[in-house]
């Protein structure tokens, strides 16, 4: 399987600079497919991948003599006195890798391609070990163009700006409501039944729990964090209360956010602040959430068909740029807001009444580009579809 995840086209800029490209996201999001792509297109012999979660691999780093692994190196092929590329998946693995990184990167021409899962780890200690010296990027669940790639469907979505006939809709939206059901793991996706799409998801979540929660967490009650996981995904797109999930989890409102910070650190959730003006009143107010993918959602939770279209919505607006979400005290709101310029509001079907008022709304936080976005087919104006995002 050769498909070009959408990120490819980003990073490719950077493959040529002197910084370190480093890669991170949700498990299972394709990190180290990611990087084997982009190994594959280095023109260069003197280029190594190391896979982490190979005890042998790791052993090659278990030196205190930065010099020694770089011979270590040699010995697989890496000629440390030329221009090299070193690949490394699932670096969190190894504790002392952001200083050797640094090292090497320093006293030799060697360019580091590195991924890990775990972003809470990552961001912090590269961003000491590694400032100036690298480019962060995330990789996340494959959007539905990506999607329909990995389906190796021949389909060409019209662009929001291009009304969709219902022929159209009914030849996309097939796609789109799998998509919806069972979310954007590559691995999901590439099954073909749904009871195997299920095990996979299954599979990742345990993935998941073993190797971040329980592997990186460090926490005591490892079953409040379970317990807390699964009311999360019960209650996507829901504002975050933190106050009562201490009461119903027993335990400290201090603990719950510690338990929040790693599941968005490790992008297992995503809050989203309420919009406003004043970046100060966005953080005092209370955020909304959503899970990484749809298909997770679903299969912790059995979610209500609307709540799983929002958080499908959620997820291909989030790769756009900055989310918030708009609420009056009387409960009118905006489901979201991009970039603090266009508003959209999700509806299952939506009639000519669902314009005007988003349109009233919106033009009273000062917002002039907005659109409904439904799940069935529709006549009315300023409509699109979750496909055309």
């Amino acid at each position: 399987m050769n498909i070009e995840r959408n990120l490819y086209k980003t990073v490719k800029k950077y493959l040529s600079s002197p910084e370190n490209i480093v890669v991170t996201g949700m498990r299972r999001t394709g990190k180290t497919y990611f990087l084997r792509y982009i190994f594959d297109r280095i023109d260069s012999k003197n280029k190594l991948f190391l896979d982490l979660e190979n005890p042998v691999s790791r052993k090659y780093f278990e030196e205190e003599n930065y010099d020694r692994i770089v011979d270590n190196l040699a010995v697989l092929g890496l000629d440390p006195k030329k221009q090299g590329y070193i690949f490394l998946d699932e670096i969190q693995l190894v504790k002392n890798l952001p200083t050797f990184v640094k090292y090497i990167h320093d006293h030799h021409r060697m360019k580091f391609f590195l991924s890990g899962s775990a972003s809470f780890y990552l961001k912090k200690i590269f961003s000491e070990s590694l400032a100036g010296r690298k480019y962060l990027f995330e990789l996340h669940p494959l959007d539905f163009a990506e999607f329909l790639r990995f389906k190796r469907a021949k389909i060409k979505i019209p662009g929001s700006g291009v009304k969709i006939t219902k022929a159209q809709f009914e030849t996309i939206n097939r796609y789109f409501e799998e998509y919806v059901q069972f979310g954007g793991f590559p691995a999901v996706v590439l099954k073909d039944s749904a009871d195997e799409k299920k095990m996979m998801l299954d599979d990742i979540f345990s993935s998941y729990f073993q190797l971040e929660v329980q592997g990186l967490g460090d926490f005591r009650k490892i079953n409040v964090v379970r317990d807390l996981i699964l009311l999360l995904a019960q209650r996507s797109g829901s504002r975050l209360d933190i106050q009562k999930l201490s009461r119903e989890l027993g335990v400290t409102r201090v603990t719950i956010g510690e338990y929040l910070s790693f599941l968005e650190g490790t992008y297992f959730i995503k809050l989203i602040r309420p919009f406003s003006r004043n970046k100060d009143t966005e953080i005092r107010k209370m955020p909304k959430f959503y899970l990484c993918d749809s298909g997770m959602a679903n299969h912790l939770a059995k979610l209500d068909s609307g709540v799983l279209f929002e958080n499908t919505i959620f997820s291909l607006l989030r790769l756009k740029g900055e989310l918030n979400y708009y609420q009056r005290k009387s409960g009118v709101e905006i489901d979201f807001i991009l970039d603090k310029n266009s508003a959209f509001e999700v509806k299952a079907t939506s009639g000519p009444s669902d314009a005007r008022k988003l349109s009233a709304l919106a033009r009273e936080i000062g917002i002039g580009d907005f659109q409904i976005i439904s799940r069935n087919f529709s006549l009315s104006e300023k409509v699109i579809y979750g496909f055309q995002l």
